[in-house]
């Protein structure tokens, strides 16, 4: 959605297709374009990447370690200044939705609680 804008037509610079720009390497096959399709092949993804950094570190990522899993895997213990700073800004991106959504709650208790 940072990148892209939900644009299931969105094609990167490196050749990455659909909304969640998946490298051509990891398109398995199928409509990039279809936007079903293309949430199953990066949850598949995402889902092998945190598999494997929960047998090498015995944790689940945090929101930062799962932003680097997703765009530079092979950094996820040192990531370059760049995606340190990408993975930064969507730690606080979910945090703000988390304190949004928090609030929201508290609101809500509140007003029914009079």
């Amino acid at each position: 959605m940072l990148e892209t804008g939900d644009n299931d037509y969105a094609i990167g610079s490196c050749g990455e297709i659909s909304r969640f720009q998946i490298r051509a390497e990891y398109w398995p096959g199928g409509n990039p374009q279809n936007p079903r399709a293309a949430l199953a092949v990066a949850r598949n993804i995402m889902q092998a990447r945190v598999g494997r950094f929960q047998q090498t570190h015995g944790r689940s990522p945090n929101d930062f370690e799962f932003y680097v899993l997703w765009n530079a895997p092979a950094e996820v213990d040192h990531p370059v200044s760049c995606v340190v700073e990408r993975a930064q800004r969507y730690v606080n991106l979910v945090q703000r939705d988390e304190r949004q959504v928090q609030a929201a709650v508290y609101f809500r208790k509140a007003a029914n609680a009079s």
